[in-house]
């Protein structure tokens, strides 16, 4: 701490016991305010490699612990697999790559680590993003591909030559086609590595005319065959040939120069297309990992074994039995129209600039669409098969299975969620939509799963200037779509690394954010109280059972890989209804039934079914609608007529016998028709009402839980990204109760009407901040109720206290008469004898510069800490004051004030007071008269200080940490992380830090109520 505030340390140490001690909890353990570590968010920890370190892994791992995080997910990097670059002069990768005896060491260090921190610890299945492991590049249990070959032939032609591609593979097939349509497309796309342009043959292949000719291919590879003559229509023929191998992908590659163990090949992709790749990763596990100790440890501390989103990449998604598993569920043969499945069926995502050569179509109004929603069905069975072998395994060993399941890849992704026992989504995916979340959540709580994971905090361009408000806006907003477990992304290795200079390694060299450590200036200043936050809202969104208002139907042949939103009005989001997506696979869940009209009525209680126009309705799922309706589900066709999902395995029968069947469907009494954007005045008009309605001039969402258990309902309400005002209108009764985030407190609800069996609470939300309202049947232990409420209350009642007599009001001044009424029938009116507000004007700031050593090879190295001093008269960023314009580091904000003020008229009046900040730009503690106060809400910081005050001069310090952008934007050339330069060189824009806006301190009169 600086030497100007240095005199308030003492008084700080002993001020925190004080602060701390007025929560009113007892010696009972309370989850609320201090959530186990399981509930606790977590930081993905970039482990360089296995050279590192141990002692240092552990002390980072400890590290994290103690500022509130339930432990890490322990996720070996290799520079992000070697795709930024081969290990650093100086690392073997062979000798220090994942499974080594090296690795071995590490991961017991850091399971030590956790259990000596009473943690719990994540962990990947292999090293960078999981998806694979080190092995013989021959192994049968590796990433197979499908690689098409093709030949343009004329009508009354021959073909007698080796076939292309002949070789290169095993031959899956050789198929024969009559195109009737041939163009060449071009298109530009935003491909991760920038603008690139897909070029194209287009075919629209003749219906009817696709042969397999594979047993005409002799066994050196040679073909004869003679083309038919022209055929009306027709341009000519096409010869596609299909070869299957071991694609040799690899999670980890670098330069290696001998061959002599599996660690110098790096590490391969496994098939995640069927249990063989799941076995290998077992198989690895059990001979090269799980050994000494190591099954103990993962026991008592281990938690989830981990994969990332598939980042795979192929020609065509596959794998061996893919053929057979096909005929199985289909009943027909896939081998004649793998032509039409050659196009675009590897990784949506990250190969959206390379979707293949060669585009085929049918001539039929499907364009044979039907075969390629059944192959991508297949696939996916053969990845759930995937999926659910890792976690039988994983459930042996007393773990359990979390990833982030088939997006990007091209399936349906909420048909794989419920083969997760803890799915994980990203915000860097979401982009923060809340409708996306939705589409998440919806198949993994029908699975009842308790665990809902998001990796949190990933934005391109933003290394080292990434906030903790919006960290937490995007958790906030996870929160909204249903999600209820972090995974922060991700916690920095601090000690030294080859050719890696201050403030350390970097992983993807500065690119991506966020690189958490003591090297923040936020570590020890504020990101505790961010992470208790955290850590409460997933403890109370993992309690009992969450309860969804509305399920909306979503078949997708392909998830989108950006999770656009579905349903595009906001209708129900204006009046509080909850809803979430579900899939036709979804509604084979056992859970999936109706009783008393409600969907799952033992899980999600859905009180409708929306079908929006758009979507496409398979034959199984219309007849379990039809089903569903029959017990009386409300379900709600929005937005016109869904159309039937494409199938080969129909006949013309099956289609008629849809349309049929719809048709009836829609006359059905529980079915009703309505246009897009108005399903809220739908189930407005059935009698039904939204669990938590909401009546506000801005957007709120809400959740809801039920935990039986304990006898108590939550309501979870945030504010989105403006500050609003309005009331939340709950289906509950019971004592209601507001649980501080921030705080860990817990206080009744004093202000609130009620009506019949609803419950009505007003509300100011700050844009990004939250409120969770308990209600519970009987008083929660500890916690103070008094014997009345109000029904009414002014609005400079800015807060309260609860005593065995009655309830002590807060009333700031006001030109108007305080009026309240209570449930007891009594009116009280009172004229505030409070003084005004007063803004803190003057202020000295001690600015803790935090800076590079001189020996920029040092990274071990916390930061070069100097003082600066500056005299504000006005509080702004510090990137407009002169000497601190590139600074970051830690300020120290000093003032004082006199209390009780000058103004006040009436000494016998009892007078209180809060302290209101401006909206914290990155964290903040504040300490008054040396205590230290209870963590402030950052988008809404006042807070009661009464107990701190005396009488005469009072003295204000305000912590303030800044990211470490701008003083490292500043040194930037001078940077290394593993001998590489930071990838964006270009000036991204600083980040303003400090304390910004107005500081004010509003004086209250106590006002004793009784009933």
């Amino acid at each position: 701490m600086p030497s100007t505030v240095r005199f308030y340390s003492i008084l700080i140490v002993f001020g925190v016991c004080k602060a701390l001690s007025s929560s009113g909890c007892t010696e009972k353990q309370d989850h609320f305010r201090d959530p186990p570590s399981r509930q606790r968010p977590r930081f993905r920890y970039w482990l360089p490699d296995a050279s590192v370190d141990p002692d240092v892994v552990k002390a980072d791992i400890k590290s994290a612990g103690s500022i509130g995080a339930g432990g890490v997910e322990f996720l070996p990097f290799y520079n992000y697999g070697g795709e930024l670059g081969g290990p650093p002069l100086g690392v073997d990768w062979s000798t220090y790559g994942f499974g080594t005896p090296a690795y071995l060491q590490l991961f017991t260090s850091a399971l030590e680590a956790h259990k000596e921190g009473g943690m719990a610890m994540d962990f990947s299945l292999g090293p960078n993003q999981g998806q694979g492991i080190p092995a013989h590049h021959d192994d049968e249990g590796l990433q197979w591909d499908l690689v098409t070959t093709a030949q343009e032939l004329s009508f009354g032609g021959t073909f007698n030559y080796t076939i292309p591609g002949w070789g290169g593979g095993e031959l899956v097939a050789a198929i024969s086609a009559m195109v009737v349509s041939r163009r060449n497309v071009s298109y530009n796309v935003t491909a991760i590595t920038g603008l690139s342009t897909v070029t194209y043959e287009d075919l629209i292949l003749k219906n009817g005319s696709l042969e397999d000719v594979t047993n005409m291919v002799s066994e050196d590879g040679s073909l004869l065959l003679e083309v038919p003559e022209a055929s009306p229509g027709g341009l000519g023929y096409e010869l596609f040939f299909f070869y299957q191998k071991l694609s040799h992908n690899q999670n980890v590659h670098f330069s290696s120069n001998t061959t002599g163990s599996i660690w110098d090949n790096g590490s391969y992709v496994v098939d995640h297309f069927s249990a063989r790749g799941a076995q290998k990763v077992q198989d690895f596990w059990e001979h090269y990992i799980l050994a000494g100790n190591v099954k103990e440890l993962l026991k008592e501390t281990g938690n989830y074994g981990w994969e990332d989103s598939l980042e795979i990449k192929s020609n065509v998604s596959w794998t061996p039995t893919l053929p057979t598993r096909f005929m199985e569920v289909f009943g027909y043969d896939l081998r004649p129209y793998l032509p039409l499945i050659a196009f675009g069926n590897n990784n949506i995502n990250i190969q959206n600039n390379s979707p293949g050569s060669i585009q085929c179509k049918l001539d039929t109004p499907d364009q044979g669409e039907g075969y390629v929603n059944d192959y991508r069905a297949v696939l996916a069975k053969g990845y759930q098969e995937y999926l659910a072998t890792l976690s039988r395994w994983l459930q042996s060993l007393g773990l359990g299975l979390s990833s982030q399941p088939s997006y990007n890849m091209p399936m349906d992704m909420e048909a794989s969620i419920p083969f997760v026992d803890a799915p994980e989504c990203e915000s860097l995916q979401w982009h923060d939509n809340v409708d996306g979340y939705r589409q998440f959540s919806g198949p993994a709580n029908l699975a009842r799963k308790k665990v809902i994971s998001n990796e949190l905090g990933a934005i391109s361009g933003r290394a080292y200037s990434l906030t903790i408000p919006e960290l937490l806006f995007a958790m906030n907003r996870a929160v909204s779509g249903g999600v209820n477990q972090f995974v922060i992304h991700g916690q920095s290795y601090t000690g030294n690394y080859p050719q890696t200079t201050w403030p350390g390694y970097t992983a993807f060299i500065y690119y991506i954010s966020e690189l958490y450590s003591a090297k923040r200036p936020d570590w020890d200043h504020g990101f505790h109280a961010a992470l208790d936050y955290m850590a409460r809202i997933q403890h109370i969104q993992q309690k009992g059972i969450p309860r969804t208002d509305v399920a909306f139907y979503n078949k997708q042949t392909v998830t989108d890989p950006n999770m656009a939103t579905l349903y595009r009005f906001d209708d129900l989001t204006k009046q509080g209804w909850s809803y979430a997506y579900l899939s036709p696979d979804n509604l084979n869940l056992p859970q999936a039934y109706v009783e008393d009209n409600l969907l799952a009525p033992a899980d999600a209680r859905f009180q409708a079914l929306v079908v929006l126009g758009s979507q496409n309705v398979t034959q199984n799922s219309l007849v379990q609608l039809k089903v569903f309706a029959d017990a009386g589900l409300p379900v709600i066709m929005a937005g016109g007529v869904p159309a039937q999902y494409a199938t080969q395995n129909r006949t013309a029968i099956d289609e008629r016998l849809f349309n049929s069947s719809l048709t009836d469907f829609l006359q059905h009494k529980h079915v009703k028709q309505v246009v897009e954007g108005e399903v809220s005045q739908s189930l407005e008009y059935l009698g039904l009402k939204p669990r938590v309605g909401v009546r506000t001039n801005g957007t709120w969402y809400t959740t809801w839980r039920e935990d039986a258990a304990d006898g108590i309902s939550y309501a979870y309400i945030f504010g989105d990204t403006a500050a609003a005002s309005g009331e939340v209108v709950v289906e509950a009764t019971g004592i209601p109760y507001f649980f501080n985030p921030w705080t860990g407190t817990r206080e009744p609800v004093l202000n609130y009407k009620t009506e019949g069996h609803t419950t009505v609470i007003p509300l100011k939300l700050a844009g990004n901040q939250t409120k969770i309202i308990a209600f519970s049947q009987n008083p929660i232990e500890n916690v103070k109720v008094p014997k009345f409420y109000a029904t009414d209350l002014s609005e400079n009642v800015i807060g309260y206290n609860v005593n065995l007599n009655g309830v002590l009001l807060h009333v700031a001044a006001t030109p108007k008469s305080t009026l309240l009424t209570l449930s007891t029938g009594k009116t009280v009116q009172h004229e505030s004898k409070a003084p005004d507000p007063f803004e803190l004007k003057t202020w000295e700031l001690v600015l803790e510069l935090w800076e590079a050593p001189s020996n920029m090879s040092d990274a071990t190295i916390k930061a070069v800490k100097s003082n600066t001093t500056h005299q504000l008269s006005n509080l702004v960023s510090w990137t407009e004051i002169d000497a601190a314009a590139n600074a970051s580091g830690v300020g120290y904000y000093h003032t004082n004030f006199t209390w009780p003020p000058g103004s006040v008229q009436d000494n016998s009046v009892s007078l209180g007071a809060y302290i209101r900040f401006p909206p914290v730009l990155n964290a903040i503690t504040v300490y008054i008269n040396g205590a230290r106060l209870a963590p402030l809400d950052y988008v809404d910081p006042i807070i009661d200080i009464t107990q701190y005050l005396i009488s005469g001069s009072n003295d204000i310090v305000a912590v303030v940490p800044s990211t470490m952008w701008n003083y490292l934007r500043s040194i930037l050339p001078g940077i290394r992380s593993s001998g590489r330069q930071f990838l964006q060189l270009e000036a991204i824009p600083k980040t303003e830090n400090g304390l910004v806006g107005v500081v004010s301190v509003v004086p209250f009169e106590f006002l004793h109520i009784v009933p």
